[in-house]
């Protein structure tokens, strides 16, 4: 990012709109926009890190609903781009978001003077927007992590120290572990790796250099990263550094030759996999970093761990997994408990450290360092694995958005060191700390990555617990409920901004059910509550149900909003059935589409992204009103038409759509079309679609 910073004066004070709205016309600059959001998206906790003190899924970019905020208020004709570099302000507009998830349409509403209500059914979006939005003291926080540094810091440290070689002492920053599993036929313990290569750099073409473990004797050996042959420095065996006994969902037993399947031969020992410590990652006294093989001293220290923690009480969660979508992943695998995702060392220095945050007085910094706590549990349990130097080391568990069971897991220093990745005490200077900067001084980037300041208010607000105090003139409200039934005035909104789960994607509450256990250990007096799952959660495998119960939603956002209020929110969607239960979903509620526009969608470099073959980058921001008084019929030709010019313009401008990128532009389009009074059956038909879609694929530079 740009060093520069530009700062902004003038302040323009604007009420909403009562007529067209400036997100309704062909002209939002959504190339523009896309462009900024490009830049937010490569580094969201740097550019936005507001959102990103804790995990959230799907989170969409702050630049995107800055954007959407102002063009939903403004009227036709208005400049957004100029407005969304200036103070702009909407100080009598109410912003309601009804799957609030991260916070970024309430935080983006506050930075622009509006009064915000956000609302959510999984308590631990609930609790992470409460910590974000909150005003926190930065002295108080700084004071109890100054108190945690004096008490619990030793305990925690002391299990990663090391020895090297040479007698010398240092500090393990990482530790190198791989599932193992016993051979069906000869008992023979059978390490899980796909590769003895177990660590190499973010960018090996480069720095070539890496390290593989011998299979015989387990030293540590330098080798090339794409090497097919080393001889061991140790033992001087020859071996392929990069063959290991797994191979896809199968293993290999060394001993016998028997293969035998993973998952199956887990499953039916009723427990998960062994793990087997091989090595460990170094921070000498002189600040190298040196790789060294696994030691008796380490493995003394890991039992000492392990003897602690069996002498300890209370000091973990010990709640069961409940099946579903995306739990079984692992229930498959043998595991039936959340804290069984976590080694021995980890539960005794997680649990220390939660029962000292859970003894601070302030209820703020309590809830704060809670709140960072549960976020660095994503770095700090056996399904994390190594990323390589040259980038934050430690790649957290919820990489691909599902539970995956990993076969050669990382185990960092909780506590950490000024050069660890994904620890308490790095988390709190990287995303607690640089969140507290943001919200007393927000800033906007520009394309280059410069920074535009003075263009917002602070963040943090006196938030209403109620809606009567919210009503009484604070600005903020969130709450944890159903959406489909609200204690929100009739008439009382001007725009409701939001971004729904899809149907059939990651389930958020299954995956949230990781933290919040740990969130209700440390403060609720209800120990052990299993799931934050709830029976009338949007989110949905069956496409009838979830447009059955987003339509409940909808339908409360058609009762809360102004007769000229817009819904405005994002989707995307690669399947025609994730188009159409949206747009029985619409109709159910009342709503017609009036604008379909594209934009940068979510992280530039997110894992599901980059393996799909025909990747979305593209989200569709679908612009609602109540279907009395609505815009006029749109015909699938004027759809088609429509999208051809959205392509045209984004392409224009530099940008590569990949075929789901059209897709999903139609889709919008054609969505509208419906929901105007097209009959859904022509405009959605397959072949249509597709010949569409070729149409219009020349259009993009890498068709």
């Amino acid at each position: 990012m740009g060093q520069s910073a530009l700062f902004v004066e003038p302040e323009a004070v604007l009420h909403p709109s009562a007529g067209a709205r400036a997100i309704e016309s062909e002209s939002f600059p959504f190339e523009a926009i896309s462009d900024v959001a490009e830049r937010e998206s490569w580094r969201k906790e740097i550019n936005r890190p507001i959102y990103h003190v804790h995990k959230w899924w799907a989170q969409r970019l702050g630049s995107v609903f800055r954007a959407i905020i102002i063009g939903a208020l403004a009227p036709d004709g208005a400049d957004v781009l100029g407005q969304f570099y200036s103070r702009t302000r909407f100080p009598k507009a109410v912003v309601f978001d009804p799957f609030m998830g991260s916070g970024t349409t309430l935080g983006e509403a506050l930075k622009l003077g509006c009064r915000a209500i956000g609302r959510d059914i999984n308590p631990v979006a609930y609790f992470l927007v409460r910590n974000a939005l909150e005003t926190h003291s930065r002295a108080a926080i700084e004071a109890a992590f100054a108190e945690l540094t004096r008490s619990v810091e030793p305990q925690i440290s002391r299990f990663y120290e090391c020895r090297l070689p040479d007698g010398s002492a240092g500090t393990v920053l990482y530790f190198f572990w791989t599932k193992t599993l016993p051979c069906p036929s000869c008992s023979a313990p059978v390490d899980l790796m796909g590769s003895r290569i177990f660590a190499q750099h973010a960018y090996p073409k480069r720095y070539p250099e890496s390290r593989a473990l011998c299979p015989v004797c387990g030293e540590i050996n330098t080798v090339r990263y794409d090497a097919d042959d080393a001889n061991c420095c140790g033992c001087g065996s020859h071996f392929n550094p990069r063959s290991g006994p797994a191979r896809g969902t199968k293993a290999k037993c060394p001993c016998c030759a028997t293969e035998f399947p993973i998952a199956a031969t887990a499953r039916a020992r009723g427990c998960p996999p062994e793990h087997r410590l091989y090595a460990k990652l170094v921070l000498t006294k002189d600040g190298r970093k040196v790789y060294a093989k696994a030691d008796d001293f380490d493995l003394k220290l890991y039992a000492e761990a392990e003897r602690e923690l069996s002498e300890s009480t209370d000091l973990f969660p010990v709640v069961p997994i409940e099946p579903g979508y995306n739990t079984n992943q692992v229930l498959n695998y043998g595991y039936t408990h959340w804290h069984e995702m976590f080694n021995s060392r980890q539960l005794l220095c997680l649990g220390t450290l939660a029962r000292a945050i859970q003894q601070i007085r302030e209820p703020e910094v309590r809830d704060a360092l809670t709140c960072l706590f549960s976020g660095a549990l994503e770095f700090n349990n056996m399904f994390a694995s190594y990323k390589g130097e040259g980038t934050g080391a430690v790649r957290h568990m919820f990489y691909h958005h599902i539970l995956k069971p990993e076969r050669t897991p990382l185990e960092a220093n909780v506590w950490g060191t000024a050069k660890s990745s994904g620890s308490f005490s790095g988390m709190l200077r990287s995303r607690l700390m640089r969140a507290l900067d943001y919200a007393s001084d927000p800033f906007e980037i520009k394309p280059d990555g410069q920074k535009v300041l003075g263009l917002s208010e602070p963040i943090g607000v006196s938030r209403a617990e109620t809606a009567e105090q919210f009503l009484e003139g604070r600005r903020l409200y969130v709450s944890c409920g159903d959406s489909s039934a609200t204690d929100l005035p009739t008439g009382s909104v001007d725009v409701v901004v939001t971004d729904p789960p899809f149907f059939d994607n990651v389930n958020y509450s299954q995956l949230a059910d990781f933290f919040h256990v740990w969130q209700q250990h440390i403060l609720s007096d209800e120990k052990n509550i299993a799931s934050t799952r709830s029976p009338n959660e949007v989110q949905h495998q069956d496409a009838d149900v979830f447009g059955a119960r987003l339509a409940a939603v909808l339908a409360e956002c058609w009762r809360v909003l102004k007769d000229d209020g817009l819904l405005v929110f994002s989707y995307h969607h690669s399947r025609a059935e994730g188009w159409t239960s949206v747009l029985e979903a619409l109709q159910d509620a009342g709503f017609v589409v009036t604008a379909s526009v594209p934009v940068k969608a979510e992280m530039a470099g997110a894992a599901p992204k980059n393996q799909a073959k025909e990747p979305i980058d593209l989200d569709i921001i679908l612009v609602c009103r109540k279907a009395a008084g609505a815009a006029a019929e749109c015909s699938i030709s004027e759809a088609h038409q429509m999208a051809e010019k959205q392509v045209r313009r984004l392409t224009m401008a530099g940008r590569k759509l990949s075929r789901n990128d059209v897709r999903v532009i139609l889709m919008g389009q054609l969505l509208r079309s419906a929901s105007q009074g097209a009959d859904a059956s022509q405009a959605f038909d397959a072949a249509a679609v597709e010949a569409a879609i070729e149409s219009m694929r020349p259009s993009a530079p890498n068709s």
